[in-house]
Protein backbone atom coordinates (compact mmCIF):
# COMPACT_ATOMS: atom_id res chain seq x y z
CA UNK A 1 0.00 0.00 0.00
CA UNK A 2 1.53 3.57 -0.70
CA UNK A 3 2.26 5.39 2.39
CA UNK A 4 3.06 9.01 3.47
CA UNK A 5 4.65 10.12 6.67
CA UNK A 6 2.49 10.00 9.93
CA UNK A 7 3.07 13.73 10.87
CA UNK A 8 5.22 16.60 10.14
CA UNK A 9 8.59 16.79 10.88
CA UNK A 10 11.31 19.97 10.13
CA UNK A 11 15.34 20.17 9.33
CA UNK A 12 17.40 23.51 9.69
CA UNK A 13 20.85 23.85 8.62
CA UNK A 14 22.56 25.15 5.72
CA UNK A 15 22.41 24.30 1.99
CA UNK A 16 25.49 22.96 1.05
CA UNK A 17 26.71 25.23 -1.96
CA UNK A 18 24.88 28.42 -1.16
CA UNK A 19 26.15 28.37 2.81
CA UNK A 20 22.02 29.72 3.67
CA UNK A 21 20.24 28.62 6.20
CA UNK A 22 17.33 26.87 5.60
CA UNK A 23 14.31 25.14 7.29
CA UNK A 24 12.57 22.58 5.59
CA UNK A 25 9.41 20.66 6.86
CA UNK A 26 7.55 17.58 5.61
CA UNK A 27 4.11 17.04 5.64
CA UNK A 28 1.88 14.41 5.22
CA UNK A 29 0.09 14.04 1.71
CA UNK A 30 -3.11 11.94 0.32
CA UNK A 31 -2.30 8.80 -1.78
CA UNK A 32 -1.29 9.41 -5.42
CA UNK A 33 -0.14 12.86 -4.79
CA UNK A 34 3.38 11.99 -5.45
CA UNK A 35 6.31 14.09 -3.71
CA UNK A 36 6.33 17.99 -4.46
CA UNK A 37 8.50 20.88 -3.21
CA UNK A 38 6.29 24.42 -2.02
CA UNK A 39 8.68 27.21 -1.74
CA UNK A 40 7.86 29.47 1.04
CA UNK A 41 9.62 31.86 0.46
CA UNK A 42 8.19 32.51 -3.28
CA UNK A 43 5.24 35.09 -3.54
CA UNK A 44 4.81 35.85 -7.35
CA UNK A 45 5.80 32.83 -9.13
CA UNK A 46 3.99 29.52 -8.89
CA UNK A 47 5.94 27.86 -5.37
CA UNK A 48 4.97 24.29 -5.94
CA UNK A 49 8.02 22.18 -7.81
CA UNK A 50 7.40 18.53 -8.52
CA UNK A 51 10.29 15.71 -7.77
CA UNK A 52 10.32 14.28 -11.01
CA UNK A 53 12.78 13.27 -13.43
CA UNK A 54 11.02 16.06 -16.11
CA UNK A 55 11.92 18.73 -14.13
CA UNK A 56 15.47 18.19 -13.31
CA UNK A 57 17.56 20.83 -15.14
CA UNK A 58 21.16 21.27 -16.00
CA UNK A 59 22.95 22.20 -12.53
CA UNK A 60 26.56 21.27 -11.68
CA UNK A 61 26.98 19.14 -8.73
CA UNK A 62 23.51 18.39 -7.54
CA UNK A 63 19.68 17.36 -8.67
CA UNK A 64 17.96 20.81 -9.37
CA UNK A 65 14.57 21.00 -10.38
CA UNK A 66 12.43 23.58 -11.61
CA UNK A 67 9.04 24.64 -12.63
CA UNK A 68 7.66 26.05 -15.97
CA UNK A 69 7.39 29.33 -14.11
CA UNK A 70 11.22 29.47 -12.90
CA UNK A 71 10.93 28.43 -9.17
CA UNK A 72 13.77 26.25 -8.41
CA UNK A 73 15.13 23.97 -5.70
CA UNK A 74 18.62 22.28 -5.15
CA UNK A 75 20.46 19.25 -4.06
CA UNK A 76 17.19 17.25 -3.40
CA UNK A 77 18.78 13.99 -4.29
CA UNK A 78 19.40 13.09 -0.34
CA UNK A 79 15.71 13.95 0.96
CA UNK A 80 14.84 11.80 -2.09
CA UNK A 81 16.78 9.38 -1.41
CA UNK A 82 15.74 9.47 2.43
CA UNK A 83 12.08 9.19 1.12
CA UNK A 84 12.41 6.08 -1.67
CA UNK A 85 14.73 4.19 1.34
CA UNK A 86 11.91 4.42 3.91
CA UNK A 87 9.07 3.51 1.65
CA UNK A 88 7.21 7.04 1.51
CA UNK A 89 5.63 7.94 -1.97
CA UNK A 90 3.26 10.96 -0.64
CA UNK A 91 4.22 13.92 1.03
CA UNK A 92 4.39 18.05 0.42
CA UNK A 93 8.16 19.35 1.24
CA UNK A 94 7.93 23.16 2.41
CA UNK A 95 11.42 25.21 2.31
CA UNK A 96 12.05 28.31 3.24
CA UNK A 97 15.18 29.01 0.37
CA UNK A 98 15.81 27.01 -2.90
CA UNK A 99 18.63 24.67 -1.56
CA UNK A 100 17.83 21.79 0.70
CA UNK A 101 19.96 21.53 3.97
CA UNK A 102 22.92 19.06 3.69
CA UNK A 103 23.34 18.36 7.33
CA UNK A 104 25.51 16.19 7.75
CA UNK A 105 26.02 15.35 4.20
CA UNK A 106 23.87 11.47 4.16
CA UNK A 107 20.75 10.94 4.23
CA UNK A 108 20.63 9.55 7.78
CA UNK A 109 19.29 12.28 9.88
CA UNK A 110 16.55 12.69 7.36
CA UNK A 111 16.18 8.77 7.49
CA UNK A 112 16.05 8.61 11.73
CA UNK A 113 13.38 11.58 11.63
CA UNK A 114 11.20 9.65 9.68
CA UNK A 115 11.23 6.39 11.27
CA UNK A 116 10.69 8.28 14.57
CA UNK A 117 7.45 9.89 13.06
CA UNK A 118 6.56 6.87 11.46
CA UNK A 119 4.49 6.32 8.29
CA UNK A 120 0.73 5.88 7.48
CA UNK A 121 -0.80 3.62 5.33
CA UNK A 122 -3.18 4.19 2.78
CA UNK A 123 -5.36 1.40 1.08
CA UNK A 124 -4.57 2.46 -1.94
CA UNK A 125 -1.51 0.17 -4.25
CA UNK A 126 1.82 0.81 -5.18
CA UNK A 127 2.80 1.27 -8.69
CA UNK A 128 6.04 0.30 -9.74
CA UNK A 129 8.19 0.75 -12.89
CA UNK A 130 9.36 -2.92 -14.10
CA UNK A 131 12.36 -2.66 -16.33
CA UNK A 132 11.49 -5.09 -19.97
CA UNK A 133 14.68 -4.44 -22.13
CA UNK A 134 17.97 -2.63 -21.07
CA UNK A 135 18.34 0.97 -21.32
CA UNK A 136 22.15 2.51 -21.38
CA UNK A 137 23.70 6.33 -21.85
CA UNK A 138 27.22 7.34 -21.53
CA UNK A 139 29.43 10.10 -21.19
CA UNK A 140 33.04 9.51 -22.11
CA UNK A 141 34.03 6.88 -19.86
CA UNK A 142 30.96 7.24 -17.64
CA UNK A 143 28.10 4.80 -17.76
CA UNK A 144 24.66 4.21 -16.29
CA UNK A 145 22.57 1.48 -17.53
CA UNK A 146 18.69 -0.17 -16.12
CA UNK A 147 18.13 -3.81 -17.21
CA UNK A 148 15.43 -6.02 -15.93
CA UNK A 149 16.17 -7.88 -12.77
CA UNK A 150 14.32 -9.58 -10.33
CA UNK A 151 11.16 -7.99 -8.14
CA UNK A 152 13.30 -6.09 -6.10
CA UNK A 153 15.43 -2.92 -7.25
CA UNK A 154 19.26 -4.16 -7.70
CA UNK A 155 22.15 -1.92 -7.56
CA UNK A 156 26.11 -1.92 -8.82
CA UNK A 157 28.26 1.03 -8.96
CA UNK A 158 32.23 1.27 -9.54
CA UNK A 159 34.40 4.57 -8.86
CA UNK A 160 37.93 5.23 -10.10
CA UNK A 161 39.70 8.21 -8.39
CA UNK A 162 43.20 9.05 -8.21
CA UNK A 163 43.07 9.68 -5.19
CA UNK A 164 44.59 6.88 -3.03
CA UNK A 165 41.78 7.50 0.09
CA UNK A 166 39.52 6.76 -2.50
CA UNK A 167 40.93 4.55 -5.57
CA UNK A 168 38.74 2.19 -6.86
CA UNK A 169 35.72 1.23 -5.07
CA UNK A 170 32.62 -1.22 -6.46
CA UNK A 171 29.76 -2.34 -4.65
CA UNK A 172 26.58 -4.13 -5.54
CA UNK A 173 23.18 -4.61 -3.11
CA UNK A 174 19.72 -5.24 -3.76
CA UNK A 175 17.68 -2.15 -2.21
CA UNK A 176 15.16 -4.58 -0.25
CA UNK A 177 13.62 -4.73 3.38
CA UNK A 178 15.69 -2.01 4.73
CA UNK A 179 19.21 -2.48 2.90
CA UNK A 180 19.33 1.23 1.98
CA UNK A 181 18.87 2.21 5.30
CA UNK A 182 21.73 -0.05 6.98
CA UNK A 183 24.04 0.37 3.89
CA UNK A 184 24.22 3.56 2.33
CA UNK A 185 21.80 5.98 4.46
CA UNK A 186 24.89 6.90 6.48
CA UNK A 187 27.26 7.99 4.06
CA UNK A 188 28.62 11.36 2.88
CA UNK A 189 29.00 13.27 0.10
CA UNK A 190 32.63 13.50 -0.50
CA UNK A 191 35.37 15.78 -2.79
CA UNK A 192 39.01 16.55 -3.33
CA UNK A 193 40.47 19.42 -1.05
CA UNK A 194 41.85 20.50 -4.31
CA UNK A 195 38.18 20.59 -5.68
CA UNK A 196 36.89 22.35 -2.60
CA UNK A 197 39.07 25.42 -3.43
CA UNK A 198 38.39 25.64 -6.38
CA UNK A 199 34.19 25.30 -6.02
CA UNK A 200 34.59 27.85 -3.23
CA UNK A 201 36.17 30.49 -5.31
CA UNK A 202 33.90 29.95 -8.37
CA UNK A 203 30.92 30.57 -5.41
CA UNK A 204 30.06 27.05 -4.83
CA UNK A 205 30.29 24.39 -1.81
CA UNK A 206 29.89 27.92 0.43
CA UNK A 207 28.54 25.93 3.02
CA UNK A 208 30.43 22.82 2.77
CA UNK A 209 32.69 22.29 5.94
CA UNK A 210 34.65 19.28 7.34
CA UNK A 211 31.18 18.03 9.15
CA UNK A 212 29.29 18.08 6.17
CA UNK A 213 31.42 15.99 3.98
CA UNK A 214 34.39 13.44 3.36
CA UNK A 215 37.16 15.28 2.52
CA UNK A 216 40.06 13.93 1.09
CA UNK A 217 43.89 14.80 -0.05
CA UNK A 218 45.54 12.02 -1.51
CA UNK A 219 45.79 9.73 0.74
CA UNK A 220 44.63 11.27 3.64
CA UNK A 221 40.94 11.54 5.02
CA UNK A 222 40.62 15.14 6.30
CA UNK A 223 37.40 15.09 7.83
CA UNK A 224 37.54 14.09 11.93
CA UNK A 225 36.93 10.92 12.15
CA UNK A 226 37.58 9.58 9.10
CA UNK A 227 35.76 7.53 7.00
CA UNK A 228 32.32 5.75 8.29
CA UNK A 229 32.44 2.68 5.83
CA UNK A 230 36.05 1.77 4.09
CA UNK A 231 34.22 1.95 0.92
CA UNK A 232 31.87 5.05 2.15
CA UNK A 233 32.52 7.11 -1.72
CA UNK A 234 31.15 4.58 -3.70
CA UNK A 235 28.15 4.36 -1.07
CA UNK A 236 27.57 7.34 -1.31
CA UNK A 237 27.35 7.32 -4.99
CA UNK A 238 24.58 4.52 -4.76
CA UNK A 239 22.51 6.85 -2.38
CA UNK A 240 22.47 9.51 -4.99
CA UNK A 241 21.67 7.11 -7.38
CA UNK A 242 18.74 6.07 -5.40
CA UNK A 243 17.63 9.86 -5.19
CA UNK A 244 17.80 10.49 -8.30
CA UNK A 245 15.67 7.25 -9.75
CA UNK A 246 13.38 8.40 -7.07
CA UNK A 247 12.26 10.87 -9.64
CA UNK A 248 10.93 8.42 -12.06
CA UNK A 249 7.46 8.63 -9.78
CA UNK A 250 7.35 5.27 -8.70
CA UNK A 251 9.54 2.25 -7.25
CA UNK A 252 11.73 0.73 -10.04
CA UNK A 253 11.75 -2.75 -10.39
CA UNK A 254 15.16 -3.62 -12.27
CA UNK A 255 19.09 -3.41 -12.36
CA UNK A 256 20.92 -0.13 -12.00
CA UNK A 257 24.50 0.18 -12.88
CA UNK A 258 26.70 2.93 -12.73
CA UNK A 259 30.11 3.39 -13.77
CA UNK A 260 31.61 6.73 -12.54
CA UNK A 261 27.81 7.92 -13.22
CA UNK A 262 26.49 10.92 -11.48
CA UNK A 263 23.34 13.34 -11.13
CA UNK A 264 23.29 14.25 -15.07
CA UNK A 265 23.91 10.65 -16.42
CA UNK A 266 21.49 9.08 -14.62
CA UNK A 267 18.86 11.86 -15.27
CA UNK A 268 19.56 11.32 -19.08
CA UNK A 269 19.27 7.82 -18.43
CA UNK A 270 15.19 8.43 -16.96
CA UNK A 271 14.96 10.37 -20.08
CA UNK A 272 16.20 7.56 -22.27
CA UNK A 273 13.69 5.44 -20.39
CA UNK A 274 10.95 7.20 -20.97
CA UNK A 275 11.68 7.51 -24.32
CA UNK A 276 11.26 4.12 -24.72
CA UNK A 277 8.05 2.95 -23.89
CA UNK A 278 8.51 -0.78 -24.74
CA UNK A 279 11.52 -0.77 -22.26
CA UNK A 280 9.19 -0.42 -18.94
CA UNK A 281 6.10 -1.41 -18.12
CA UNK A 282 4.07 0.38 -14.71
CA UNK A 283 2.23 -2.69 -12.20
CA UNK A 284 -0.04 -2.65 -9.47
CA UNK A 285 2.04 -3.99 -6.62
CA UNK A 286 0.37 -6.26 -4.13
CA UNK A 287 1.37 -7.02 -0.40
CA UNK A 288 4.25 -10.08 -1.60
CA UNK A 289 5.61 -7.51 -3.83
CA UNK A 290 5.64 -4.96 -1.94
CA UNK A 291 7.79 -6.72 0.82
CA UNK A 292 10.66 -6.67 -1.78
CA UNK A 293 10.86 -2.60 -1.71
CA UNK A 294 13.42 -0.58 0.15
CA UNK A 295 11.44 0.77 2.85
CA UNK A 296 9.61 -2.53 3.27
CA UNK A 297 9.47 -3.95 7.15
CA UNK A 298 12.15 -1.16 8.31
CA UNK A 299 12.36 -0.50 12.34
CA UNK A 300 14.56 1.73 14.54
CA UNK A 301 17.36 -1.04 14.27
CA UNK A 302 18.22 -0.56 11.06
CA UNK A 303 19.30 2.64 11.52
CA UNK A 304 22.66 2.99 11.60
CA UNK A 305 24.72 4.19 13.99
CA UNK A 306 25.58 7.65 12.71
CA UNK A 307 21.80 8.14 12.72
Amino acid sequence: MQTTIRSAVTFRGVGLHSGAPVCMTIHPASANYGIWFRRTDVNRLDPLVPARWDAVVASRLCTLIANRTGTTVSTIEHIMAALAGTGIHNALIEIDGPEVPILDGSAAPFVSAIMARGLREMDVPVRALRILAPVEVRDGDAVARLEPAGDALEMQFDIDFTDRAIGRQTKQLTLANGAFVRELSDSRTFCRRADVETMQANGLALGGTFDNAVVVDGDRVLSPGGLRHADEPVRHKMLDALGDLALAGGPILGRYVGHRAGHALTNRLLRELFRRPEALCVVELGREAESFLPGAGLSMDDLPIFA
